[in-house]
């Protein structure tokens, strides 16, 4: 490749964005693709967490080494209180943050308009409207999920409660995932977090609202419904013939919680370091994400298996110990996990097709999103990444 040479990055997402931004700074000329009209498309102003228990290093020194400016609206959650499958509390704490409440959209504050804001700061161009349907020129991949492993749906409201953060467990409110309620400063995000079950959406929504009104105190006014799906997968290579391919695309996410903002980023970051130096992505990827990646695989497969019991024990392992100590350890690739991760893998070898929603006539947070096609260079692209 050409110094000179201009690079296209397919999606502007935080992948894409913070991709752009190392490469532009690095001297590159940079053009952005993204079909949709704005960034954070997906997204309505809702809260979610940077997640800060799978490093040493807290995440915010780790944008900042890589020279992402945490410009948006954040805040340090270094507690909360996780309900198991009975409805008993346990309030969970950290020495550092667990994680940073920020908000995913395009209005003002939000991760994504501060990463756009960045980017156009450091000479990135970048195109909204453009759908990029073949891909053969230097670049990047980076437009999102393509498959729906895991939903989240709930609402976004106006509330007088104090801040907080609360996690409950259990089928009803949220088939092998997790409901949460985020407050912070007279706003709210309540949702069910399913990896299943996606045909009753709304009654596992209603259903973790009511746990939340009835163990949390959950009061909202001028709701607003809102909706999200993700991906994970452990690929192969993550390039697509000599493209490397970041964040969700490449399946670059959490599988125990969901949780990618983290790796989305991180990957972005290494795909332009390694165009800038020319150094080999697969392994700079496999190095520092892999490990946490394949321990999610086989944290997921854990956690179906345990059952009701098994989310107690954890629940208690949690509020009786460092709590992000606890996680940072929960995705250490121990002996233990290398033995069992064939048999994880081999359950979720791809990503996740719900089979509970024939997808007719349905209102599924994954059908609602329309077009799902993927971008690639050719039509195997799943199998090449």
């Amino acid at each position: 490749m050409e110094i000179s040479s201009t690079i296209k990055i397919v999606g502007a997402g935080p992948a894409g964005l913070a991709c752009a931004i190392v490469l532009a700074r690095g001297g590159r000329k940079v053009v952005v693709h993204e079909w949709k009209d704005r960034v954070g498309h997906r997204f309505h102003d809702d809260f979610q967490g940077l997640e800060n228990w799978t490093s040493e290093l807290d995440v915010l020194n780790e944008l900042s080494a890589a020279g992402i400016a945490a410009d948006f609206d954040h805040h340090p959650f270094d507690r909360g209180t996780v309900f198991d499958p009975s409805a008993h509390s346990y309030v969970v704490k950290g020495r550092r943050p667990l994680f940073y409440l920020l908000r995913r959209g395009s209005g003002e504050g939000t991760l994504d308009s501060a990463l756009l804001s960045q980017a156009r700061a450091a000479g990135v161009e970048v195109r909204f409207g453009d759908r990029v349907k073949t891909f053969a020129d230097a670049g990047v991949l980076a437009a999102g999920p393509r498959e729906a492993a895991v939903i989240a749906a709930g609402h976004i409201f106006e509330t007088d409660m104090a801040d907080g953060a609360w996690l409950a467990l259990g089928h009803e409110i949220a088939p092998g995932g997790y409901a949460y309620l985020l407050v912070r400063g007279g706003r709210g995000t309540v949702a069910s977090c399913m990896f299943t079950g996606f045909r009753d959406q709304a009654l596992h929504v209603k259903a973790a609202e009511d746990f939340f009104r009835a163990h949390a105190g959950l009061e909202m006014r001028n709701p607003r419904p809102f909706g999200g799906y993700g991906t994970y997968r452990l690929p192969r290579s993550a390039n697509q013939g000599e493209h490397p391919v970041v964040g969700e695309h490449a399946g670059f996410q959490d599988a125990l919680a969901g949780f990618g903002i983290r790796h989305a980023i991180r990957s972005g970051v290494l795909a332009a370091e390694c165009l800038l130096t020319g150094a080999d992505y697969t392994a700079r990827w496999q190095s520092e994400l892999g490990r946490s990646l394949k321990a999610g695989i086989v944290n997921r497969w854990m956690f179906g298996l345990g059952g009701e019991v098994g989310l107690r024990i954890a629940c208690r392992k949690l509020a009786t110990n460092d709590a992000g100590d606890v996680l940072r350890r929960a995705y250490d690739l121990t002996t233990f996990r290398r033995l069992v991760l064939p048999f994880a893998r081999r359950r979720y070898r791809t990503a996740l097709e719900d089979p509970s929603c024939s997808h007719v006539d349905c209102d599924c947070v994954w059908c609602r999103h329309g077009d799902h096609g993927s971008v690639g260079t050719n039509d195997k692209m799943r199998e090449t990444v």
